[in-house]
């Protein structure tokens, strides 16, 4: 349970202070009581429901963040970057309810978060980024563009944070623009002077030739913008303020906002059970059935109590859940009297959690509900359980049971991935290894050991950055996470892998002017 206006519980304090330091007779007391009754009503007591898809009017944003060697200049504090990244999280916070892309471009264009109103997971693809990674030292925003045309998209409002680059072709930026039907909006960083740059060492970093890099605001922004009919502006004094320009502009395109539809948390009112109670003391107290008073204070006050320990277990057992205390959490969830959709959902995620998964699939299973979205995720979790048992016949029905019941990317990504793993787990039940005959094959069992584990360590993955090995360790990495993903929105956050920084690094040895 929870209260949608919780500042008014404080004129409680009071009330309770008045009802055991006077002396009060008991007529007082029971208006002291109802008083409070009013009071526990007005702040909207309700109970959590299961979360359900709903229609918001939102702007279709698409954020391209330069993450290019030069954003490491420091004519903006911290850094031109860190100054960038910044002003995206509080752009994000003065507009909540906005979908939005966010791309990140040297010299090639990467996605890091597609269109969501999820602005928590924007922000952790944020933090996951780490310019040190980057190698890329110039800015293409004719690759960027040109990617983005390849997106189905339809109207949509673009925010460019970049320093500029290299970039001379107004003409074929413009048009690429114009084609997709975007609207353009320039962030300027850095200075029209100029600053240098220092590596990793802390040294100037200089050109070929041996002379000072100066990286500065490329004079193009400012024609593109006005040749795209776009909006154009520099850095302000705080990155809370270049935010609050930003959503000037954005707030001007009204023209560009649409329905979209987002799960929002649904909540059942319980402020009529202290109000109705409030009214029934007052009848029984200025009524002849005063004399069934403390009749119904007795009868109220055993359901009361009831109610409020099932509350606390349920929510003493979350605080453990998220503290990952998942057997802790399950004693918790036991002790309670009437089980609800709620704390049975938390029982079996605990089970889940444990790796018991037999348990959780038993509670899954067991748990009834007439919303087709609750379904949907009951089946995807029973599905997923069932994959970790490697039951994958029994995990492909149940991902089909998800996906007869709506669209679910995940549960089309697993349903395929699980169909990979059956295959792979048939073939190798099925393939034998007899001994040769030949001559050249008399090795022995100690020499065939050793081989194997020869093999299996030069299958680990390598500590390098770059190594194939890391790319198929971060593969299982995102696997995983796309499992379990719908089932703990608690998740951690990842760093990005070394196959994203290859992708955003792809081609940084062909430039010719990075500056």
């Amino acid at each position: 349970m929870t209260f949608l206006n919780p500042l008014l519980l404080w004129l409680l304090l009071p009330l309770v202070l008045l009802f055991w330091r006077s002396a009060s007779t008991l007529v007082v007391r029971v208006h002291l009581i109802i008083l409070a009754l009013l009071i526990l009503s007005l702040s909207r007591p309700a109970q959590k429901e299961a979360w359900q898809e709903a229609s918001i009017e939102a702007k279709d944003v698409i954020i391209a963040l330069d993450v290019s060697y030069s954003m490491r200049a420091t004519d903006l504090s911290p850094t031109r970057y860190d100054f960038a990244k910044k002003t995206i999280k509080a752009l994000l916070t003065q507009n909540p309810s906005d979908n939005v892309m966010l791309i990140a471009f040297t010299t090639n264009p990467l996605l890091l978060s597609p269109p969501t109103t999820d602005h928590t997971l924007i922000n952790v693809a944020l933090e996951s980024l780490n310019p040190q990674y980057i190698l890329t030292k110039g800015t293409s925003l004719k690759h960027l563009f040109t990617k983005l045309s390849t997106l189905s998209l339809s109207h949509k409002n673009l925010i460019l944070m970049t320093d500029g680059g290299e970039e001379s072709d107004v003409d074929t930026l413009s048009r690429i623009l114009q084609e997709r039907d975007l609207s353009l909006t320039i962030l300027a960083l850095g200075s029209k002077g100029g600053t240098t740059i220092q590596d990793a060492q802390g040294k100037v970093l200089k050109d070929k030739n041996g002379n000072l890099v100066i990286s500065r605001i490329n004079p193009l922004l400012e024609k593109l913008s006005a040749s795209a009919g776009g909006s154009y502006l520099t850095a302000s004094s705080t990155p809370e303020a270049t935010a609050e320009a930003l959503s000037d502009i954005l707030q001007a395109q009204v023209r560009n906002t649409q329905q979209i539809q987002k799960m929002q948390r649904h909540y059942k009112e319980l402020y009529a059970y202290p109000l109705a109670l409030a009214l029934l003391l007052f009848l029984l107290l200025h009524t002849r059935g005063v004399q069934y008073l403390l009749l119904v204070f007795g009868l109220l006050g055993m359901q009361a109590e009831a109610s409020l320990l099932d509350d606390y277990h349920l929510h003493h057992a979350y605080t453990l859940y998220e503290q990952k205390a998942y057997t802790q959490a399950l004693q918790e969830l036991k002790e309670i009297e009437n089980p609800t959709l709620q704390s049975q959902w938390a029982v079996a995620n605990s089970y889940y959690k444990e790796g018991r998964y037999k348990k959780a699939i038993a509670v899954y299973t067991s748990i009834h509900s007439t919303s087709p979205k609750v379904k949907q995720q009951l089946y995807y979790n029973i599905a997923t359980a069932y994959s970790k048992l490697q039951a994958y016949d029994k995990a492909k029905i149940y991902y089909t049971k998800t996906l007869q019941l709506g669209k679910e990317d995940d549960a089309m990504y697993n349903l395929a991935r699980i169909a990979l793993l059956h295959d792979k787990k048939e073939a190798t039940l099925g393939i034998a290894h007899p001994k040769s005959q030949g001559a050249n094959a008399t090795k022995s069992a100690q020499q065939e050991s050793k081989e194997k584990k020869t093999k299996e360590k030069e299958a680990q993955p390598s500590s390098g950055s770059g190594g194939g090995g890391e790319q198929s360790k971060q593969k299982s990495k995102e696997s995983e996470k796309k499992v379990t993903l719908m089932q703990d929105k608690n998740q951690k956050k990842q760093p990005l892998g070394s196959k994203t920084y290859e992708l955003i690094n792809k081609g940084y040895i062909h430039e010719t002017q990075p500056w």
